[in-house]
């Protein structure tokens, strides 16, 4: 039987965003809900090693540290419900939202964390290796390929910008461009053409990623030619994915203004959507830095400015009596 939930601060999302705004809502005794969304965990859920959050001298695994960040919001007081928001209604508050299950959650505010998902090549070789040489972020992963030969496929500023960002660690940097130009802007371009780590096949894409089981690793990428067919084998250590993310947000098409790329767009230096009560966070709303820290850190700014709009009612509320 379908129930109703009502909370002070509704959070869809389960990432470091989602948690993290969790845990704050919750030690201000707000007793937030968060639906935990399609990916439990967000993208970190299909991270192996990860290297850069703070507080951790070892390598860390990413689906262990969303455990633990999602432990932490439910020992500080968060209600965690596994459910797949379908419908929302953001015309009026408190708001509305729809689950799959056919529960309805009500929220005083809402903190929109539901990430963004990497765009993938669609090939089953390249989520056979993706954690074992295969990445969509160089600012995650780079640091694993020091002095070793990497690919990275596409032709945008995200394929330039990462291929000049793993020239700091990788002693040879091909981009593989299905194309016989950048998409890129030209001042990015340039960089890339003067950097002598780096070199470009033109007109390929990537057919296969070839490697081995034991231990489990890339070590090559089959290349097919876009326009005659021919293919040839390209050695490499590790493949890095950059044609580009896809933010969740059809669910707030025609409710939240969203950028040309179908960002959530939120006043600056604030969480804020252009609905009073209704905030984002995370890889939503952020298409440049995509880290777990800075989801977090954006998490933190969400769930204050939802407690401060609460008060702000509260007071209200209390000068209208």
């Amino acid at each position: 039987m379908a129930q109703t939930h009502h909370t002070k601060v509704l959070i869809l999302g389960s990432g470091p965003a989602g948690c993290t705004a969790a845990i704050y809502a919750a030690r201000a005794s707000l007793k937030p809900i968060l639906v935990h969304g399609l990916q439990p965990g967000g993208q970190l859920t299909i991270t192996t090693d990860v290297e850069n959050y703070p507080g951790f001298a070892d390598v860390i695994q990413g689906p262990w540290l969303m455990e633990q960040m999602e432990a932490q919001a439910k020992h500080v007081g968060t209600e965690i419900i596994h459910d797949i928001i379908v419908e929302l209604d953001l015309s009026k508050r408190p708001f509305v939202a729809k689950g799959d299950s056919g529960d309805l959650y009500i929220g005083d505010t809402l903190i929109i964390a539901t990430g963004a998902q990497a765009r993938w090549l669609g090939l089953p070789s390249e989520q056979e290796f993706q954690g074992f040489g295969v990445s969509a972020c160089a600012t995650c992963d780079g640091f694993f390929f020091r002095g070793k030969k990497v690919v990275v496929v596409g032709g945008g500023n995200t394929a330039v910008e990462e291929a000049l960002y793993l020239t700091n660690h990788a002693a040879e940097v091909t981009v593989v461009h299905r194309r016989d130009s950048f998409r890129a802007e030209k001042i990015l371009q340039d960089r890339l053409f003067a950097n002598p780590k780096i070199k470009v096949v033109w007109d390929h894409a990537i057919d296969e990623i070839l490697g081995e089981h034991d231990p489990k690793g890339v070590n090559a990428v089959r290349l097919k030619h876009v326009k005659t067919g021919a293919t040839q084998t390209l050695a490499t250590d590790g493949v890095f994915i950059a044609i580009g993310h896809t933010p969740n947000t059809a669910l707030f098409q025609g409710q939240l203004p969203l950028d040309a790329e179908g960002y959530l767009l939120t006043r600056p230096g604030t969480a804020q959507t252009s609905i009073p009560g209704v905030f984002a966070a995370g890889d939503v709303q952020d298409k440049i830095y995509r880290q777990a820290v800075t989801a977090a850190g954006s998490g933190c700014m969400a769930a204050l400015d939802a407690e401060k709009f609460i008060a702000g009612i509260g007071h209200h509320a209390a000068a209208a009596d």
